[in-house]
């Protein structure tokens, strides 16, 4: 049986940390907002979100609830938190599409 862990990267008024985080394929990584501002964690590339496979945010407002896609899909306030579960083996990008020069990187083995 493979072990899974939870990896938590903060948001703060200057950006991610840690930027970048290495993971297994199978880990959740949780995203926490300690910042002022909202913090909506997406795939690379603003504003189309389209880094990570089967990640659009054309489609983040129609995805039913079995659509599993690196994007919150909305803003999240301080103290507030959104995970992803990566089961994509590869080195993905993401942004706040809400500061979008607020960047980071997950590598997953």
């Amino acid at each position: 049986v493979p072990t899974v862990s939870k990896i938590t990267v903060t948001y703060s008024d200057s950006g991610y940390s840690p930027s970048t985080v290495t993971v297994k394929k199978g880990d959740t990584v949780v995203f926490e907002n300690k910042s002022s501002k909202m913090m909506w964690t997406a795939s690379a590339m603003h504003p189309s979100h389209k880094g990570y496979p089967g990640t659009d945010i054309a489609t983040c407002f129609l995805q039913e609830e079995t659509v599993i896609m690196f994007d919150a899909c909305k803003g999240y306030g301080l103290g507030e938190s959104w995970k992803f579960k990566f089961n994509e083996v590869g080195t993905w990008k993401y942004h706040n599409h809400m500061q979008a020069n607020h960047l980071g990187t997950i590598v997953v083995l």
